[in-house]
């Protein structure tokens, strides 16, 4: 392991490879040559506080180490969207981006010369940015001691299982989560990290192929896809490990993981102002085991849970060089511990609202739904109604939870739901509003933010309002509502508003677009039939049918028993 601080000055072998990026490598020296480019480019400016901001994990890399090393505070923005970065603009002085990375100087250490050395102070600040409860940045500090300790506790834990495997990522490095594993890691370890900043199935398997193997650093959402891909079980070499965090990875993700590859994937738990705190793998337990060298216990709080149910734990308290001081940190999880001093998680302290004078965890609220057998993930929310606030709730369901839908429907699986809390909570506690989703609405670094809950139950940008979804590649279901005040009905025509049939058209083409995977390129709609008028407010049932053979789809649209419309979408083989 080399200390982070002195990346850029150990005396070490330079010709090892630090990047990948299919046939190419870039080693020590070719890193280190960059990193005084961009140092020396920065130095040339009297900017304190430099903001990175590109998707090159590569480039990115370079420019950590080159500010910290011309004594400016590191600024690592959670986003690269323009509006998001004028909001941060407080925040920095100067901002590196793609455009101002390349026009620095690369210029390369040779055989003939001796590679560029730079000392770094282990105190260097880092300043990182997470949503907060509000959703508003908040900026969290650190230094680059913190992170050295970390690399250290990860490479503790899975140093020999990970060896000197090539790290392949999905996870944005403006992550802390991304940074350490993608980047910071396998740098002191000396391993190669994957310059590639998406991660698709084929590119996968083309990488480890052309690697000899690999780590792979992802993301619940991600993680949970790939197992219904063609050829999943198969690649070749397999990798050492999957690691996953930024939320919890459903069973059924983790069995099939265990099943194909002998191990589920090693999940993470902790946050940026923490950083990691504990590891699980599902196949051997769902509890939560500490990490080496990692305190915690739990501080009970009396306020948890109150008025919304039993059950919630104490607050999880945690003490570790990871902080970068010695006293206990308070997190806003709860948590429950067992005899063996591993801990399980029952929800967030911070999500107490109140609905009609009840105190309403919405965390225990989500802990319970998804103890049903219908229920593999759940987030809750409160919905502002005419009269009063609800609670809405965004579920993904199980096998189980899908033959439910299938068979009896949407409303009757909410009833069950519903039926099965009512023995655990107060009524005003009830979710009154479901929406049911093949996958939960992460973001890119695999966090699910409040807005990104909020919006399912908003119509989608097509108009209509997503009740339900259930299905696979071949046979996919859905429920609409279609709002009343849609613009659509419009003329459409007056004193009898109809929804026009060229919309019901529309959507079915663009959630076959989405949600089948090779439907592109739409070449004509055939066998198209009216057969009943589609009312304001009404619930339509539509069902696609995928023929990839005949690159066909046959889609239907009911309400209730009725077939209103129906039809071929014919596509092609265009991207």
């Amino acid at each position: 392991m080399i200390a982070l601080h002195d990346l850029l000055a150990a005396s070490t072998d330079t010709r090892v490879a630090v990047c990948r990026d299919g046939g190419a490598r870039f080693t020590l020296a070719d890193f280190r040559a960059r990193a005084d480019a961009v140092a020396r480019a920065v130095e040339s400016g009297d900017a304190r506080r430099v903001a990175i901001c590109t998707d090159d994990p590569y480039d990115f890399a370079c420019a950590f180490f080159a500010i910290a090393a011309a004594g400016r505070e590191v600024v690592v923005p959670a986003s690269s969207a323009p509006d998001y970065l004028s909001e941060l603009a407080q925040g920095y002085d100067q901002l590196l981006d793609a455009r101002a990375l390349d026009a620095c100087a690369n210029t390369r250490s040779t055989p003939a010369a001796p590679a560029l050395s730079r000392a770094i102070d282990a105190r260097a600040a880092i300043t990182l940015y997470t949503s907060g409860s509000s959703g508003v940045a908040k900026p969290v500090r650190k230094t680059l001691a913190q992170f050295d300790a970390e690399v250290r506790t990860l490479q503790r834990e899975w140093g020999e299982c990970v060896g000197g495997a090539v790290t392949l990522s999905s996870v944005p490095h403006h992550h802390i989560y991304g940074l350490l594993f993608r980047i910071l890691w396998p740098l002191a370890a000396g391993r190669a990290f994957d310059r590639a900043s998406t991660l698709e199935p084929l590119q996968l398997r083309d990488r480890l192929a052309a690697y000899g193997g690999g780590v792979v650093v992802s993301t619940p959402s991600q993680l949970s896809r790939w197992p219904s891909l063609p050829g999943f079980a198969a690649l070749v070499p397999a990798p050492r490990a999957f690691f996953s965090s930024g939320g919890p990875l459903t069973p059924e993700a983790a069995a099939a993981y265990a099943s194909a590859f002998g191990m589920a994937p090693l999940e993470i738990f902790g946050s940026t102002e923490t950083g990691g705190i504990a590891w699980r793998r599902q196949d051997m337990t769902r509890a939560w085991q500490p990490m080496r060298g990692i305190d915690v216990r739990c501080e009970e709080d009396r306020d948890a849970g109150r008025d919304a149910g039993s059950d919630a734990g104490g607050a999880l308290c945690v003490r570790s060089a990871h902080l970068g001081h010695d006293e206990w940190h308070r997190t806003d999880d709860a948590a429950r511990f067992d005899a063996a001093g591993r801990f399980e998680l029952t929800g967030r302290l911070d999500r107490v609202v109140k609905l009609n004078g009840k105190r309403v965890s919405l965390q225990e609220l989500e802990a319970r739904i998804v103890r049903h057998p219908f229920v593999a993930q759940a987030a809750a929310t409160v919905i502002d109604g005419i009269s009063r606030a609800r609670v809405g709730v965004a579920a993904v369901p199980t096998d189980a939870g899908r033959r439910a839908l299938e068979t009896d429907g949407r409303l009757a699986v909410a009833a069950a739901l519903r039926r099965d809390l009512g023995a655990y909570f107060d009524p005003v506690a009830l979710p009154r509003h479901w929406r049911f989703r093949r996958a939960m609405p992460f973001d890119a670094r695999g966090k699910l933010p409040k807005a990104a809950i909020e919006s399912v139950f908003a119509p989608t940008p097509e108009g209509f309002e997503l009740l339900a979804e259930w299905g696979d590649a071949s046979n996919l279901h859905a429920e609409l509502r279609v709002p009343p005040g849609l613009a659509h009905f419009a003329g459409h025509f007056p004193g009898l508003p109809i929804l026009p049939g060229v919309v019901q058209i529309d959507w079915a083409v663009r959630i076959a677009s989405r949600d089948i995977p090779g439907v592109r390129a739409v070449r004509s709609i055939e066998h198209l039939k009216f057969k009943a008028p589609v009312p304001p407010g009404a619930v339509l049932a539509l069902s696609l049918a995928h023929d990839a053979d005949r690159r066909r789809v046959r889609f239907t649209f009911r309400r209730g028993a009725r077939e209103c419309t129906s039809g071929v979408i014919a596509y092609g083989e265009g991207a």
